[in-house]
């Protein structure tokens, strides 16, 4: 395992040229100056070990592969970034203590909307939320 204090878990499975794309995307993103805190973790949702990452998620929907979540150093390991990041000890206005939140990460959207892109802006727009929700 490596040093850096974020890790994009991306959860895809073999043929999937959207996961292909989804990974190229963040490796060039990844090549940059400014997300060098960042690696990612590739998880084949179609094998027991990536399933089982996919299910420790809690919150990832199956139909919407490719996704990823962020992932940072702690304890007791590396752990979801939530949208929500209430101060320890403090809770948070509408949610208390609850950990009923999302992680922060992407889904693909396959409505006619979304088209079932992830594009290089959104990638980059959730790694500085990373580094902002983290901070």
């Amino acid at each position: 395992m490596s040093q850096k204090p974020f890790q994009i878990r991306i959860f895809g499975k073999a043929g999937c040229q959207k996961c292909k794309v989804l990974q190229g995307r963040l490796e060039t993103l990844l090549q940059k100056p400014e997300y060098a805190e960042f690696e990612q973790l590739y998880h084949d949702v179609e094998t027991e070990e990536g399933l089982v990452a996919f299910a420790l998620m809690e919150c990832l929907n199956p139909q919407r592969i490719p996704a990823f979540v962020v992932t940072r150093d702690g304890e007791p390991g590396r752990r979801p970034i939530p949208l929500r990041n209430p101060r320890p000890g403090q809770p948070d206005e509408a949610c208390g203590q609850s950990r009923l939140h999302q992680h922060l990460g992407l889904q693909t959207d396959y409505t006619e909307v979304g088209k079932g892109l992830i594009t290089p802006k959104m990638i980059a727009a959730v790694l500085y939320d990373a580094k902002e929700l983290a901070g």
